[in-house]
């Protein structure tokens, strides 16, 4: 059986994370933006960050496991 948690939740978190799709954190005028559909760079580097942090938590801290098949 193959693990199949770090593609899920690779995934699952690159779609919710994606800067400008459904936030953008710093955004073009304001310090938070919700679905403007533009980013920049720095928007581009925290985003990275956040979803580095919650990959490495979830799979290598809390041990998620998911087995199909």
């Amino acid at each position: 059986m193959a693990d199949w948690a770090p593609v899920f939740i690779g995934v699952v978190l690159f779609v919710l994370l994606q800067p400008g799709l459904l936030c953008s954190f710093p955004g073009h005028s304001k310090q938070l933006e919700f679905g403007g559909m533009k980013t920049n760079g720095k928007a581009i580097f925290i985003h990275t960050l956040i979803f580095f942090a919650l990959y490495a938590i979830l799979l290598l801290a809390l041990h998620v496991h998911i087995y199909i098949g």
